[in-house]
């Protein structure tokens, strides 16, 4: 009998599958398919581009024994660092705006990550100056850039846009996929235009309705966290991308809601975002086609904020000293029997 064991929990990142979408979603409309991201082992599809980078700045000579990974993060990419930097034996520190979900900062702490908090309100763009700063004054850092990083988008075209291929049969209408640092959508956007031809794919990019940069309009504060970060990123190839899709914060939530307590997909509020959009895209592509959405992470990211804060909860009648005396009379009592 052969072994089956892995050397390295980075080993295990990608691969995530693809499920369908059955309850929730419009009739009369193209499959959707959920490309299920929190499978990864540190359950978003950041993991993906934090291996990346750092297997590239190690060929580089970038990093090694001794280094300091230094990174500004919304959360899911400081979590995939935080454990790629435990596993090959890395010092990693990493800036977050002080808005994003507790849960975030308690698994980055866990992993061993040192934590910088920004104001909130000044967004990912102060996080980022203060990481600049603290890795040119450290000895031995190394930034890892994700919003510029070309390794961002290597992985995604090497294996997300390959999965996606392998797992369909090549039998693809449309991809939807949130956009963070813009990886994601341009990865897959790049490979799935070349594999199947420009015409015969619609790449589709997310972003929260507060922040439409990527039409070309303003950024305000908003509460879908991991996307609509305020500026278009360096990798970000609007080329690729076919059509862009605003969504309010309201419908990400219910989406959200309804894939867990419908489906069983226990996922969070971008991933709302997307899978509403995906839906959006399913009535307009009608029946016959198929719709692929990239969920990005968790819902346990989100315990903490307005995705769980559920106002019809029942509450259990009190135990009164009687029901505590009977149900301790019925246990002796089956005890004995």
């Amino acid at each position: 009998m052969s072994e089956r064991i892995y050397d390295n929990i980075t080993e295990l990142i990608g691969n995530t599958p693809l499920v369908r979408i059955r309850r929730v979603g419009p009739e009369n409309a193209a499959e959707v398919l959920a490309k299920l991201e929190s499978f990864n082992p540190l359950s978003s599809v950041k993991d993906r581009i934090a291996i990346s980078m750092v297997n590239e700045a190690e060929k580089s000579g970038e990093i090694g024994p001794g280094s300091t990974i230094v990174e500004a993060t919304s959360g899911n990419t400081g979590i995939g660092l935080a454990f790629v930097a435990a596993a090959k034996g890395y010092r990693c520190v990493l800036v977050m705006p002080d808005t994003f979900s507790i849960e975030r900062r308690k698994l980055l702490q866990a992993l061993g990550a040192e934590l910088i908090l920004t104001p909130g309100p000044a967004g990912i763009k102060e996080a980022q100056r203060v990481a600049g700063e603290y890795a040119q004054r450290t000895p031995g850092a190394w930034l890892s850039r994700q919003f510029d990083n070309p390794a961002n988008v290597k992985i995604h075209r090497e294996t997300t846009a390959r999965e996606i291929l392998r797992d369909t049969g090549g039998r693809v209408d449309a991809v939807v996929a949130g956009v963070g640092t813009g990886g994601t959508v341009t990865g897959v956007g790049q490979i799935l235009k070349q594999e199947l031809g420009k015409d015969k794919i619609r790449i589709v990019a997310v972003e929260p309705v507060e922040s439409t940069v990527l039409k070309g309009g303003t950024h305000s504060p908003h509460k879908i966290q991991g996307i609509g970060a305020g500026l278009i990123p360096a990798i970000y190839d609007a080329s690729v991308v076919d059509q862009v899709i605003d969504v309010a914060f309201e419908d990400a939530v219910r989406v959200a809601r309804a894939l867990s307590k419908e489906e069983g997909l226990f996922v969070g509020i971008s991933a709302g975002a997307v899978a509403w959009s995906a839906f959006e895209v399913a009535k307009e592509l009608g029946v016959g086609k198929r719709v692929v959405a990239v969920l990005p992470d968790t819902g346990e990211r989100y315990l903490s904020t307005a995705l769980f804060e559920y106002t019809d909860v029942v509450n259990a009648p009190a135990t009164t000293p009687q029901m505590w005396a009977e149900m301790q009379a019925a246990a002796a009592a089956a005890a004995n029997a």
